[in-house]
């Protein structure tokens, strides 16, 4: 089937419920496969602009999702159904992987597992954040520097580990709390790269084993041997699973948070991200912007400004917008004034 670039961002940006929004958090992060969590306000408006009447209330107290360490090393919010798997998937790979900066910083195989064993004695029946759990260590001579890395490293180390995931945030302090107490399920797939790789097309719409590549983390023959068990059809510039409708109107105005998901999904993104702006939107260093999406593109970044009468949104496109797409941004904001309980103003 030929596919025009407008038909692809459009079966993208459905395929992340950017034109269907769900009812709940846990349809939303189910179809979006993963939403990276690292910032929990971004991981909030990730869900906002894909779901229907939810509030960031709604994403902090759900049972129903989880954060833990997971692709690409980096924190995401998956359904808690399928915590166990993915963690068993990634988190041995990610363990390996931090090895040599743990040593770095100190932390010898010996003195992770002296922790890990007593964290199992700190945490039963406890959410406990970062400063909590380095006291509860130092009481039991476990001693680690807390203006270093060591902390958050020895943390996602017992998390990949299998023993810790997030709890719920404490304010803006994040929690801790072992897995085994946040979910009893094993939901185990038989092939747990393919099925990953079929969420994944499910929820990116049209891409490539490379695409997919930098989307998990995972390396690109796996990725590759993945896609080749999948029931796929050429579709443009990648492929897509059969089930796919390969047609979708265009979704109405968005605004993605930091991070957002579709900004994370594929090795290149000039489809819907002109080059001679990526540099306002990825800056350097990983840090993605929060963006504008009008017409399944990126036309902008935005950023908020508070004062003590009104919280102001502040859009700066990248050319001038049509009215339909300030009507449409305008009813964003005003979502997103709703989603954080507060009075919003759009500002161009």
């Amino acid at each position: 089937m030929t596919l025009s670039d407008d038909d692809i961002r459009a079966i993208r940006a459905r395929a992340q419920l950017l034109s269907a929004p769900a009812p709940d958090v846990l349809s939303v992060t189910r179809a979006v496969a993963a939403i990276q969590a690292q910032s929990s306000p971004a991981a909030r408006l990730a869900v906002r602009a894909r779901g229907r009447g939810l509030t960031s209330q709604d994403v902090d107290t759900s049972r129903e999702v989880a954060r833990t360490w997971l692709m690409r090393k980096t924190l995401h919010l998956v359904p808690t159904a399928d915590l166990r798997w993915l963690n068993r998937l990634f988190g041995p790979r990610n363990a390996q992987a931090g090895q040599g900066r743990r040593r770095q910083l100190d932390l010898t195989d010996e003195l992770c597992e002296r922790a890990l064993n007593h964290l199992q004695d700190l945490l039963p029946g406890r959410a406990l954040t970062r400063q909590e759990i380095l006291k509860g260590l130092a009481a039991a001579g476990i001693v680690l520097d807390t203006t270093s890395q060591a902390p958050p490293h020895l943390l996602a180390y017992a998390a990949n580990r299998g023993l810790i995931c997030r709890g719920e945030d404490n304010g803006a302090e994040p929690t801790y709390v072992l897995l085994d107490e946040w979910t009893t399920e094993e939901n185990d797939p038989p092939d747990p790269h393919a099925e990953l790789a079929h969420r994944y097309l499910t929820a990116y719409g049209i891409a490539t084993a490379e695409d997919f590549a930098t989307w998990s983390g995972l390396p690109l023959g796996l990725c590759r041997k993945a896609f080749e068990v999948l029931d796929l059809v050429p579709a443009g510039i990648g492929f897509a699973l059969r089930e796919t409708d390969l047609s979708a109107p265009r979704c109405p105005p968005r605004l993605l948070g930091a991070f957002d998901p579709y900004l994370l999904g594929y090795a290149d993104r000039d489809l819907f991200l002109d080059p001679a702006h990526a540099k306002r939107v990825n800056s350097g260093g990983g840090m993605i912007a929060p963006t504008v999406l009008v017409d399944d593109r990126i036309a902008g970044t935005w950023h908020v400004k508070r004062t003590a009468k009104r919280t102001k949104v502040v859009v700066e496109p990248f050319a001038a917008l049509s009215r339909s797409a300030i009507a449409g941004l305008e009813s964003e904001v005003d979502d997103y004034g709703r989603f954080l309980g507060e009075a919003a103003v759009l500002v161009i």
